[in-house]
């Protein structure tokens, strides 16, 4: 891919989202595109596999916060879609760039390289810029190399988790197709037994130069697309590609207090690189199912604790149940339905420390009363003096009075 291919991209128009969306929108429309899109439920189907890449690499740098600042650099500096000007955009000659003069401007000195070659423009120019968003520094060079290596694909799946293995951390093992080196040819494209040559056009370099008007551009070699290496006699399981689709179990350790929806990246479990490249990283989005006790909030698990009338008036001490085991719980008499506890240390598991265990008191009514409960209950009301409507009715008809 060129330069120009990476500044035309519109990450926004991608997510569906404007450009001055905050990262939870990012986020929100990440997932539901991702959920629609994701090949395990569209499989067959090229389009939306494609809309899959294209969302998951719009995401990849719209949720890092620095790379977004250097993507929005690069837009400011070159406008949206400059790249599709850049052929014809730009008037050739002094008109192009002050100072160019009537001299060839070559886009390598601009983004800190030259055709196969490294670049000219020194640090603290766009290549910095840039360098961090497309994967290379001023003068180095991108993600693929003169030799044709490339990074693998980043790779996402889904684990759904109950409550419990969710607060506490699980190692889950994740069963998944994804992309894999061919293991006929061993990745390097070619049918056992022959090997790949250096492309003749490029000499291996993986780019060509062209000039139109007054400037030069670098691209991909289209004889050997890009890979610096030609297959005269392809493999016959992977057509030449080096990877194919692969079924693989991975184990994977998901850690405690992972929350719903949250997404663990995993370095280097992705797809694997092309001709010696790095892999790439996989995704797990972590679903988490509801408990039937427990509820969370942040870092806190909260629980609603029934006690009866006699239990909140009296006072009395409650066992109660935490995800690691039970705790006992003094209420003290008097306590009012509706009141929360706090057990420290009995929730989820943060970095520097652990969340709380919130327990609600809420006092049981009794729905149906014996002759004798309802005799006792009112002898009760009578002793305690507690029948409110005379004093309520006065103060109404104080308030009616004025």
């Amino acid at each position: 891919m060129s330069t120009r291919d990476f500044i035309e991209k519109d990450y926004y128009a991608a997510l569906g989202v404007p450009q001055d969306a905050d990262a939870a929108a990012i986020k929100k429309a990440y997932r539901q595109l991702a959920r629609d899109l994701h090949p395990d439920k569209n499989p067959g189907n090229t389009e939306a596999e494609t809309r899959f890449k294209e969302v998951s690499e719009a995401y990849d740098v719209l949720s890092d916060v620095k790379r977004r600042s250097e993507y929005d650099e690069a837009r400011r500096l070159f406008g949206a879609g400059a790249g599709r000007g850049f052929p014809g955009g730009f008037p050739s000659g002094s008109g192009g760039f002050p100072g160019a003069g009537d001299q060839a401007f070559d886009l390598g000195d601009l983004f800190g390289q030259a055709a196969g070659g490294t670049g000219r423009a020194g640090s603290g120019g766009l290549g910095d810029i840039l360098g961090g968003l497309f994967g290379q520094a001023a003068g180095g060079r991108s993600r693929t190399t003169a030799a044709g290596s490339a990074r693998g694909q980043d790779v996402e799946t889904e684990a759904t988790l109950s409550f419990d293995e969710a607060i506490l951390g699980v190692t889950v093992p994740l069963r998944m197709q994804s992309p894999g080196t061919c293991p006929t040819c061993h990745g390097n494209g070619a049918r056992p037994g022959t090997t790949p040559h250096t492309c003749p056009v490029c000499q291996g370099a993986g780019v060509t130069s062209r000039s139109q008007g007054a400037f030069a551009f670098s691209e991909p070699c289209r004889n050997c697309r890009g890979t610096g290496h030609v297959v005269d006699d392809p493999c016959p399981t992977c057509g030449g590609n080096g990877i194919t689709t692969q079924t693989r179990t991975i184990t994977v350790r998901i850690p405690a207090g992972v929350k719903d929806g949250q997404r663990i990246r995993l370095p280097g479990k992705g797809a694997p690189g092309r001709r010696g490249g790095p892999a790439g990283d996989l995704f797990v989005v972590v679903h988490v199912a509801e408990h039937e006790l427990f509820g969370r909030k942040g870092d806190d698990l909260t629980l609603t604790v029934p006690v009866t009338f006699a239990e909140a008036a009296l006072g009395t001490t409650l066992t109660v149940p935490t995800l690691d085991g039970t705790v006992s719980l003094k209420v003290p008499a008097g306590t009012a339905s509706g009141r929360t506890f706090r057990v420290r240390g009995r929730g989820v598991p943060a970095k520097r420390s652990r969340g709380d265990l919130l327990v609600t008191v809420d006092v049981a009514v009794p729905v149906r009363l014996t002759p004798e409960q309802r005799e006792l209950l009112e002898k009760l009301a009578v002793a305690m003096d507690e029948d409110p409507r005379p004093q309520i009715t006065t103060a109404v008809q104080r308030g009616g009075t004025g």
